[in-house]
């Protein structure tokens, strides 16, 4: 089986090399070729992009290894949310993910590993939940409080739109003359707003 490494420190003055080591001899017990070590030196997790991970998982798409192995499941994914997506889309190419330190193997043919997926899969759509509802919650309080939520108000003279509208001029003149969206104008006229 070829594999790919990825390893993973926050600060520049730490070392994957432990990380590293540690897979290499783990690779070799298994009998496993090592495809490419990809290391994201000094990169912190909660970084949206992260070059070597960014190489690795273009490699996966391409089919250039059989599985990924990562030292431990924090090295992998900055939220359990991103580290989940990664892990589907890692199963969507046929790649397993390996995270030998922690017992955790995504392997399709494992019954195990089906397991895995899903757990992974229900806490990635608890988490979504959670947000969405913290979401809600912010907004509501927000409204509770008399803040306006949603997109910024027009501000223009409605009676005048009206009034353009009685004179004769098209939605698009009104629209270009108050310097409003068309919708807007239509909108103001339709609800007969004065």
């Amino acid at each position: 089986m070829k594999i790919g490494i990825y390893a993973r420190v926050s600060t520049a003055d730490q070392s994957c090399e432990m990380q590293l080591r540690e897979l290499r001899e783990y690779a070799g017990r298994q009998g496993w070729e090592v495809f490419h070590e990809y290391v994201d030196h000094g990169v912190s997790g909660k970084k949206a992009v992260r070059p070597a991970l960014t190489s690795l998982m273009s490699d996966a798409r391409l089919k250039r290894f059989d599985a990924v192995v990562v030292w431990k499941l924090d090295r992998f994914g900055r939220s359990l949310a991103n580290f989940v997506e990664n892990v589907q889309l890692l199963d969507s190419y046929g790649i397993r993910f390996i995270a030998p330190l922690q017992g955790i193997d995504s392997d399709p043919r494992n019954p195990c590993g089906r397991l895995l997926m899903n757990i992974m899969g229900s806490f990635a759509e608890f988490e979504r939940e959670i947000i969405v509802e913290r979401v809600r919650a912010g907004i509501a309080t927000a409204k509770a409080a008399g803040k306006h939520c949603g997109r910024p108000r027009r501000t223009f003279r409605r009676d005048e739109d009206v009034q353009l509208r009685q004179d004769g001029l098209s939605f698009r003149a009104i629209a270009t003359r108050l310097k409003v969206p068309v919708m807007t104008v239509s909108d103001a006229v339709r609800k007969g707003v004065v």
